[in-house]
């Protein structure tokens, strides 16, 4: 899969020299929540992700993407999953990390994603999971049109407590 490009950022695939970048972010607990991990990951394991990362949305369902500024520094990632070509739908998971927010980042790769799967994938419908507190995340997703289509009461259980998910769909017309 070719890089991705835009203004101000690059979304490409996983390099085996991302293993302490998605070390950091996959063990860092903060990030828990958004990503249901309950275990902190080995490089090891880590280290076969992204051997085998190469595989095709097609045959692996997800593909995960890093997003890189302009000095090639990694800065999140965003990733499509639960890919169904069957039905025409994929699944949108995003983070950037808290030092690189609010510069543009994510919506630029938002917006280079959804391109992507409409044009390339031929995606129908693309999602994303949002707990009901997130609301940079809600407000992100809203900018580009997705809209509420349902929502999963006590969802998440995370730090003792319940939470609800927001099940947001962007629909091709």
């Amino acid at each position: 899969m070719a890089t991705l490009l835009g203004k101000h950022i690059s979304l490409r695939a996983l390099e085996p020299e991302d293993l302490n970048f998605l070390f950091s972010i996959e063990n860092d607990e903060s990030f828990w929540e958004i990503s249901n991990t309950q275990l902190p990951f080995s490089k090891y394991i880590l280290k076969n992700y992204i051997e085998n990362a190469h595989q095709d949305i097609y045959e692996a369902k997800q593909y995960r993407f890093v997003i890189c500024n302009t000095a090639n520094t990694p800065v999140g990632m965003i990733d499509l999953f639960e890919f169904e070509p069957q039905h025409s739908r994929v699944g949108i998971g995003l983070l950037v990390l808290p030092n690189y927010q609010r510069k543009g980042y994510a919506s630029e790769a938002l917006e280079l994603v959804i391109e992507y799967a409409f044009t390339r994938l031929n995606a129908h419908q693309l999602f994303a999971n949002i707990t009901q507190d997130n609301n940079k995340s809600i407000a992100l997703f809203e900018k580009f049109n997705f809209k509420i289509a349902g929502t999963k009461k006590d969802w998440i259980f995370f730090n003792n407590g319940y939470k609800n998910e927001l099940l947001y769909q962007l629909i091709k017309h």
